[in-house]
């Protein structure tokens, strides 16, 4: 069992919800990117989703992207976000999830890279742009490292379609609250609902509800729904604009939020 199943596990079993972060690795530094993780544990983080940076990131907002183009320019590499996972691990068990794009880990040969990912310590790998059509070999090399594979569910996937990616995926579900890309939104993004509801009828996994979320009343309506909820834009931008205590506070209101529903 990987660490991001034992978290869900121990989260049911409280009657808690799950608060996972999003933040991108590499920016400011990659040395910034093993503080800012182990001070979003200790604010209240259930898992950690750390960003590779990718220079076509075409799921990600404005946000993520600047946040990717910053993590480039101070050139951080994929060996590098392996190096802060493996640093992070000799100081927390937190779940990571890695959140990329296919073609990073192509380019090392994904063996390779899933080598590296289990053997610094993550849990999981979101592949962004893997389809479900194309993912059987990958997930098959995920599983035998002990990898859990995150896959996507949108509110464009049909009921059939939700229930086969959920099929193969591990560790839990992602559903992404709206069509487009990730972005703070100022209201509550009403097709999310229906999607959870057809998302918990097709599967018995953990869900989590991400891209969107940026303040606490939508952090805590969404934990209400679903058993974890994603912020990524909001978090990016905090760290970004405020000084590293302001920006860790910020980011608590929300994951205070989550935890008292």
């Amino acid at each position: 069992m990987t660490r991001i199943e034992q978290r869900f596990q121990q989260l049911a079993s409280d009657g808690k919800k799950g608060f996972i972060p999003y933040i991108c690795a590499g920016d400011p530094s990659i040395q910034d990117t093993e503080d800012i993780v182990l001070r979003l544990e200790d604010a209240g983080a259930d898992i950690i989703e750390i960003g590779i940076p990718f220079s076509d990131p075409l799921a990600d907002g404005p946000a993520n992207q600047r946040a990717a183009e910053r993590a480039l320019e101070a050139g951080t590499r994929l060996e590098h976000v392996f190096e802060a996972v493996s640093n992070i691990r000799q100081r927390s068990e937190v779940p990571i999830v890695l959140f990329t794009y296919i073609n990073p880990l192509y380019a090392l040969g994904f063996e390779n890279a899933a080598d590296k990912a289990a053997s610094a310590g993550a849990d999981g790998i979101l592949l962004v742009d893997l389809s479900l059509e194309e993912s059987a070999p990958f997930s098959a090399t995920l599983k035998d490292r002990d990898l859990n594979h995150i896959q996507l569910i949108t509110v464009t996937s049909s009921d059939e379609r939700i229930k086969k990616i959920s099929e193969h995926s591990t560790g839990f579900v992602y559903c992404v609250s709206r069509a487009g890309v990730t972005g703070e939104q100022s209201e509550i993004q009403t097709e999310a609902t229906g999607l959870l509801e057809r998302a918990h009828a097709q599967t018995d996994l953990p869900i989590a509800l991400g891209f969107g979320i940026s303040n606490p009343e939508q952090a805590r309506a969404y934990a209400e729904l679903t058993e974890a909820v994603v912020v990524g834009s909001f978090i990016v931008n905090t760290l970004h604009n405020h000084p590293r205590d302001q920006a860790i506070a910020k980011i608590k209101t929300l994951i205070d939020a989550v935890k008292e529903v």
